[in-house]
Order: C-alpha cells, then sequence, then structure tokens
C-alpha cells in the first residue's frame, strides 16, 4: 500500500503503518491538549490510541492466523485510521473456513476485553461509568470498552465489516456462493441506509459509517461477481488479439502514431522476435514532455514486466494484475507473443458475460466468446 512503511513483523507477517495514522495520532495529542490543558493529558490520549491500535493489530492478526490453518498466507497488515487491513493471498474457498477466519478477529477483541476485566476484578479497580470520557478518565477500563466496542462494531452483518463475511458464509453454507454475496450486500446496504437517516438527526459519524459500509457492500458484490465471471475460464477467452507492437528501433514519434490511430494505451517492444519490455502510455506522455519524439522507445521501456501464457486461469492473471498495479501482460505461448491481456479489456469482457447471464446464457455474444477462445486452442 502507498504511503505505508514496515514497522516490523508479528508472527511472520509484515507489519505496516500508513502515513495518514500519524495525522490521527496528532489529531488525537491534540484534542487532549484542548481538553486537558497538558501536554500530561497529549501524552495520555496517544498513548491510549497507540495502545487501542495494538488490540487492532491483534484484531488483524487472529483473522491472518486463522487463515494460515487454511493454508492462506498474509501479505502484510496495515494500520490505517479507520482501523487495520490484513491483505490475503485469496479469500478462503469455503463456507466454514470464511466464517472462522472473520470471526477470528472479533474473538480476539473479546479475549482482550475479558483479560481487562479479569485484570480491573482482581486489583478492584473498577470506576463508574460516568467517570468516563472521550479524553479523560481509567485507561484500563477505558481500553476494555473500546474493546467492547471494537467486537460488536465488527460484528455488525455488513461488508466490509466481519459481521458481513459472516453472515456470507453461513448464507453460502445453504445457497449459492453469489447470490450469498448479493444478499449479505443489500442486507449491508439496507443497515447503511438506516444508519445514514440517523446519522442526518444528530450523529454525523454514522454518516461515515454508512457511506463506508454502502461502498464496502457494493464493491464486495461486485468483486465476488467478477471472480465468478472468471471462475475456471483461461486467459484465451479474454486476451486482446488484435493489437500493435513497437519495435526497438522505433522512436518515440512512432509511438504516438500508433495511439492516434486506436485505442490501444500500452506496447510491447519487440526484440529479436521476443518481448523486451512494455511501453506504457503514462511513461510516453511524461518521456514526450521531457525528450520530445526523436527519443528511443527503447531508453523508456518497462522491462521488469509480467508475462502469462493463455492456458493460465484468468483470475490466477487478473490477481497478477493487480497486485503489480500492472494495465497490461503480454501473453507468451511457446516463445511468442500471442496476446495482450489488458485491464479494459477485463472489464469489456465481465460486461459481456453479465449480459449473456442476463440472458439466459442464450445469446449470440456467448458463441463469440466462445469462437475467440478456440481461436487459441
Amino acid at each position: 500500500m502507498k504511503w505505508s512503511w514496515k514497522i516490523g513483523t508479528l508472527a511472520g507477517i509484515e507489519t505496516r503503518i500508513h502515513l495518514t495514522f500519524l495525522l490521527l495520532l496528532g489529531w488525537v495529542g491534540a484534542s487532549h491538549w484542548i481538553a486537558g490543558r497538558s501536554l500530561d493529558a497529549a501524552l495520555n490520549g496517544m498513548v491510549f490510541i497507540l495502545a487501542l491500535f495494538g488490540c487492532v493489530l491483534l484484531h488483524e492478526l487472529g483473522h491472518s492466523l486463522a487463515a494460515r490453518r487454511y493454508g492462506i498466507p498474509t501479505r502484510d497488515i496495515t494500520l490505517l485510521p479507520i482501523g487495520g487491513v490484513a491483505r490475503l493471498e485469496r479469500m478462503p474457498e469455503k463456507p466454514a473456513q470464511e466464517l472462522w477466519v472473520a470471526l477470528a478477529g472479533p474473538a480476539v477483541n473479546v479475549a482482550i476485553s475479558a483479560a481487562l476485566f479479569v485484570w480491573l476484578s482482581i486489583t478492584h479497580s473498577w470506576a463508574p461509568l460516568g467517570q468516563m470520557h472521550v479524553a479523560s478518565g481509567p485507561f484500563v477500563e477505558r481500553l476494555l470498552v473500546a474493546n467492547v466496542w471494537l467486537a460488536l462494531f465488527n460484528l455488525i452483518p455488513a461488508f466490509p465489516m466481519d459481521g458481513g463475511r459472516a453472515l456470507r458464509a453461513l448464507l453460502a453454507s445453504r445457497i449459492e456462493y453469489v447470490r450469498a454475496t448479493q444478499i449479505a450486500a443489500g442486507i449491508g446496504q439496507g443497515l447503511a441506509f438506516v444508519f445514514g437517516l440517523i446519522g442526518l438527526f444528530g450523529n454525523p459519524m454514522l454518516l461515515f459509517i454508512a457511506l463506508f459500509v454502502w461502498i464496502g457492500a457494493s464493491q464486495e458484490a461486485s468483486a465476488t461477481q467478477m471472480k465468478a465471471a472468471m471462475a475456471g475460464t483461461p486467459i484465451r477467452a479474454a486476451m486482446l488479439t488484435d493489437f500493435r507492437h513497437l519495435d526497438g528501433r522505433d522512436k518515440l514519434a512512432d509511438a504516438v502514431r500508433l495511439i492516434l490511430e486506436g485505442s490501444q494505451q500500452d506496447f510491447p517492444v519487440m526484440e529479436g522476435g521476443r518481448v523486451a519490455g512494455i511501453l506504457t502510455r503514462t511513461d510516453l506522455l511524461v518521456a514526450l514532455a521531457e525528450h520530445g519524439t526523436d527519443y528511443p522507445v527503447t531508453a523508456i521501456v518497462r522491462r521488469d514486466f509480467l508475462t502469462t501464457d493463455y492456458t493460465e486461469m484468468l483470475e490466477i492473471a487478473f490477481r497478477r494484475l493487480q497486485e503489480c498495479n500492472c494495465h497490461t501482460m503480454p501473453v507468451i505461448h511457446e516463445g511468442r507473443l500471442a496476446g495482450l491481456l489488458t485491464m479494459d479489456n477485463l472489464g469489456e469482457y465481465f460486461l459481456i458475460q453479465a449480459a449473456i447471464k442476463k440472458n439466459g446464457g442464450s445469446s449470440e455474444a456467448a458463441a463469440v466468446l466462445q469462437r475467440h477462445a478456440a481461436g487459441w486452442s
């Protein structure tokens, strides 16, 4: 994730902190300074927020360790002002596995709350709840209450919270996965509407939560539909076969001509019959502004590009494109360039698949896709 820095490794998982988290820390310190008018108050507030996000980190670690149990590694955990994000290599495929992975995070907060409850009971450190405020109150008791709220908030049955994934997993154990996702997303968006309505009458924070939930539910539904469309589909079904390429001896002027002649944005650069690199539209525009049209394309070509074979599954290739934040991937078969896999073409493929499904699978477009794939069989 951009603008994040590694702060350590926990259970073999890289832990990162986002730049915006530092802004949150500064805001908390300033708020406590204004409330308490002292450096101690500001420091106490910052220490509390660090402790709270330590619990958030353990929450995400709970997800990661549960996923590891099912053979799913975690790339990293990043702390953001809105919470933590554990980037799993993939989501669990079985509903029972997804359920346990989803519930593992809130279970950590419940365990922390229970441990703090026992500590307060043993030490007789309980204080009336009325003494607790946003910027003051007994530290341990505030942390206990915060963990309870973290567990309850994450169990709301709405994406992208853990409760939404748990609900989807329970539904998927009885009905088809895509349909289960659509129902869970619909419930989440219904709750978002209720939160937003309540937020209009006095709680602006609920408006933020409503927007967060609405967008999360929509994205989850779209991602699941895309995954279903790609399942079991080879790359040759969606790759771009009518494309242009550049030669290693070409200049930027040649690339400009190809862009103006068609809609292709990125171009493979060939040297000795093999793909030597990728010239992206962004790199071309920057080079044009700095060097002009007579500059050689080989001077700005990206040589650290990914390739794939057209027999590879579309789902795997799409994930690789997302991970490298790439727009285009050359498709190589038996040493020759067979096509290009681009985000634009994938988008068109998904739209066509959605139209076919809406028409019951009888559309002529289905035959077109089959002939397209068969052309490279």
